[in-house]
């Protein structure tokens, strides 16, 4: 009865943890082409956008991964926030030390909190802080509102772009739901054959 009673908390412990951990992490992704930007370009250069949001600590990841751009090696890239889905607007974080290439990756984690992540026009559309800075930006994405966008010489407006949309949760909190579960489903298994 004891082990059954403990068997059941540590199950309902760790359901609560992976909802715990799943509300910390938000995940973004966008599949950049040249034909999701306005007007579209024609590139046939590709990208994938991979946004992780850590809304306990108030970080961005961000990763990307490129490759032919046609238009010259990468001048800039960022993200432009908050817009519907075949617009265009300004840039809310720039991406400094974005590889100048035709094809590559950039890896970078920003601190939500620090003004100086938000571009001049952002951050006064947002209100002039990095608080409100960071609840623009995270409501546009959380609204399929942001975009990710590399730039060239060739196409100063962007070649490849790919709006944001909630990704598929992190691997950590799979695995504490499925421990959760099998730890309840262990129980009733257990209370099913306890003889009554």
């Amino acid at each position: 009865m004891l082990r059954r009673l403990i068997a059941s908390l540590a199950g309902a412990a760790l359901l609560s943890a992976a909802g715990a951990a799943s509300s910390a992490t938000l995940i973004y992704s966008a599949n950049m082409a040249g034909s999701n930007e306005v007007p579209p370009t024609g590139s046939p250069a590709t990208g994938f956008t991979l946004v992780t949001i850590d809304d306990v600590a108030n970080s961005m990841k961000v990763q990307v991964t490129f490759s032919g751009l046609i238009g010259g090696p990468a001048g800039a890239a960022h993200i432009h926030c908050c817009i519907p889905v075949g617009q265009t607007t300004g840039i809310a974080v720039g991406f400094p030390g974005f590889p100048a290439a035709t094809s590559g990756t950039y890896n970078n984690t920003f601190d939500l909190t620090n003004a100086a992540i938000y571009t001049s026009g952002f951050l006064a559309a947002s209100g002039g802080t990095a608080a409100g800075a960071e609840a623009a930006l995270l409501a546009g994405l959380a609204a399929n509102q942001a975009y990710s966008n590399i730039h060239d010489a060739q196409f100063g407006g962007g070649e490849i772009r790919g709006f944001l949309r909630a990704g598929i949760p992190e691997p950590t909190s799979w695995a504490l739901m499925i421990t959760g579960f099998g730890f309840a489903g262990a129980a009733l298994r257990r209370r099913r054959l306890a003889p009554a």
